[in-house]
């Protein structure tokens, strides 16, 4: 039984995930516990590349592990992955990714789409409009943490999930994320300079690059606090986790973000594949 690539591609970054086999239960883990992952990175989300430079970039990086991604050897005490399965928010990098698979390897690849079998129900008015990404972190979240919950993933987007006791999907909010906030700030006011997106001691800022920094780490803790006490008054006390790749810069200050879990969509992911597939082959 081989190793499985999970792959989150977001409209910035792409998280890469290898998980060893096989998927463990949930009694058989610390509640909150994701286990079994090997390795993981972070690599800018190009639109452009290629179903082969897909391949080069993957073999690249899974060999620093030792793992081997195409059919031969792998490396002394590597591995070798034997399923894929990928969540993507980018059309044209799901493409060149099947057809990687198609062109360079034979293993099962899973994509997170409308008609895979999530073992959650979608009470959206029209399931077909949730992100990939959201159903997975809703299925990662109620098999760590249980329901009810709100899971708050800090990317590109900031979106908000709520699921149900019962581990339904009940829907949410989406809002700007803070990169692109930041940057519509600097693109339309002349005199804003741009700055690193870091938490200030204080909540006065003393310099122009201070206050924006306050209005953009607190603005936006503020934003996530506000909006889960909205979305907890209609669901009740729920658990609320933060994942994505801003979650360790805002989540520390938010009174609402019970959990931060980095890997919360991989492990998702990991759970769809099982779903679909099987533990491997």
């Amino acid at each position: 039984m081989g190793m499985l690539l999970a792959l989150d591609v977001g409209n910035t970054q792409t998280v890469v995930g290898v998980f060893d086999p096989p998927v463990p239960s949930a009694a058989g883990r610390r509640p909150g516990e994701i286990t079994g992952l090997r390795r993981s990175w972070r690599v800018s989300t190009l639109a452009e590349r290629t179903a082969d430079e897909h391949a080069l970039l993957l073999s690249e990086l899974l060999g620093l592990a030792g793992i081997a991604l195409a059919p031969g050897a792998a490396r002394a005490g590597g591995g070798r992955i034997e399923g894929i399965v990928c969540a993507s928010s980018v059309p044209a990098v799901t493409a060149a990714l099947r057809e990687m698979v198609r062109r360079w390897l034979d293993v099962p690849l899973v994509v997170v789409e409308p008609g895979i079998k999530t073992g959650m129900a979608i009470l959206y008015d029209n399931p077909r409009e949730v992100g990939a990404d959201r159903i997975v972190n809703a299925v990662g979240a109620v098999d760590l943490f249980g329901g009810p919950a709100v899971v708050v993933d800090l990317g590109t987007a900031t979106t908000f999930d709520a699921i149900s006791a019962d581990g339904e999907y009940l829907g949410g909010a989406i809002a700007p994320g803070l990169e692109i906030s930041m940057d519509a700030l600097f693109a339309h006011a002349a005199a804003l300079p741009r700055v690193a997106l870091s938490a200030p001691e204080h909540v006065i800022g003393r310099s122009t690059v201070q206050s924006m920094q306050v209005g953009a780490v607190y603005g936006h803790a503020a934003l996530v606090d506000g909006l889960c006490a909205r979305l907890l008054a209609e669901l009740g006390a729920a658990t609320v986790v933060a994942t994505g790749g801003l979650a360790d810069l805002i989540a520390p200050h938010c009174r609402a973000v019970r959990h931060v879990e980095p890997w919360l969509t991989l492990h998702g992911l990991r759970l769809l594949f099982a779903r679909n597939v099987g533990e491997g082959r």
